[in-house]
Formats: C-alpha cells, structure tokens, sequence
C-alpha cells in the first residue's frame, strides 16, 4: 500500500466561538496573490477532462489511498482497497465506522477541496490534460469526508458552502488557496471574500502542502 501522512489531521478544537481578528499567516498573504475575475461559462465541462476516474499509483487507486491516509484503524485487502476503517470526519466532526461494501461505501467519499467544475470556471480549462488529472489526483485537492456533505457541497465555493464543523473551516478554505495557488487558478470577489472573513477567525492559518 502506498502511503501518504495526513498534512494537517484536523483534530477536535474548543467550541468556544472564534473571535475575529485580522486575517494574518501564510494562508491570508497567499490569498492575496490569487487572481480575483469572474466564473468563466462552464461550457465544455466534464468529469472527463480530469480523466477518466481515479488514477493508479503503485498499484493502488487515488480513492484508496485517500482512505488510507484519512482514516485509522484500516483493514485492507489484497487489491489494495480499504475495507473499513475509522474516519473522524472534517466536515462534520463525526465518527464515521467505514464498511466497504455496495450500499456503504458512499458513507465515506472523497472530496475535491475545489470542486472540479468550480476549477474548471476558475481557470482549469486552460490548463492540459495532463495538469488537469494530475489536479483531480493532487492529495492536496482530496480529504476522505462524510458522504451526504460531499454531496451537499457539490460544486459550491467557500462563498456558498462551507463545512458545518466550524473548526475545520479555517483548514479547508487554505486547502482551497493552496490547490488554487499551485494550478493558476483563480477566485470570485465573492469567494475571497468569504475565505479572508474565515482566516480573521484563525490568525496565522498556514498553508497545507501535499506529502
């Protein structure tokens, strides 16, 4: 199994509310440097300009080993697919136990921190095929996550969704600049705007990087 170690494992914080401050730290500068313009139509838009499904590293698909890095407890089979497993969901701030199987598996999806065809408005579909399936599989892009907030999320930006567990969503949107940042892609006024009034809850918010 090829493994990956978690960059920031987000870990159960204080429920007192946060109190805003200015934005400050790596992810607020880098957020500054992104391009502010508008979507671009999302004509031509498909899954498949990503590539066809997950790639293979080693072996082991994307998805897989995701799931691995994410989760604890992990059970694996002999095709390198996680089999269950323990996540302790970032999006809600649940304990999901993971069965694979053909009406479980959904229970734990893995989560593009922006969307796909929010990249593909947001500059993506300048960049080559190539960069776009290696963006689909960056592990800076993905986070193993609640199935049903995947799919409410859907193809939104922090200014129309942003992750119920509030103590994670200074991690996720620095995800978001990060991968925006390393694939030249762009944000909405709308979207910095929401992603600077998320930072000045968590001062010194550092930017994550793949490992």
């Amino acid at each position: 199994m090829l493994l990956l170690t978690h960059p920031d494992q987000w870990q159960p914080q204080s429920s007192q509310p946060p109190v805003a401050t200015q934005a400050t730290g790596d992810a607020a500068s880098a957020i500054q440097q992104l391009a502010v313009k508008g979507r671009a139509p999302k004509t031509g838009y498909a899954r498949t300009q990503f590539g066809d499904g997950w790639a293979s590293i080693a072996g082991c698909d994307t998805r897989n080993i995701i799931l691995h890095r994410d989760m604890t407890n992990v059970v694996e089979n002999s095709n390198c697919q996680v089999v269950s497993g323990t996540l302790n969901d970032p999006y809600t701030g649940k304990i999901i136990q993971f069965s694979r199987g053909e009406t479980s598996s959904a229970d734990v999806q893995i989560d593009h921190a922006v969307a796909l065809s929010n990249a593909w408005q947001t500059g993506a579909q300048q960049l080559t095929a190539a960069l776009r399936q290696q963006l689909a599989n960056d592990p800076l892009e993905l986070l193993a996550v609640d199935g049903p907030a995947n799919q409410q999320k859907s193809d939104g930006d922090a200014a129309t969704w942003l992750p119920s567990n509030k103590p994670f969503r200074c991690q996720y949107v620095a995800r978001q600049i990060a991968v925006k940042a390393k694939y030249s892609l762009w944000v909405t006024s709308a979207e910095k705007d929401a992603i600077i009034r998320v930072l000045a809850t968590c001062s010194g918010q550092a930017l994550p990087t793949a490992s």
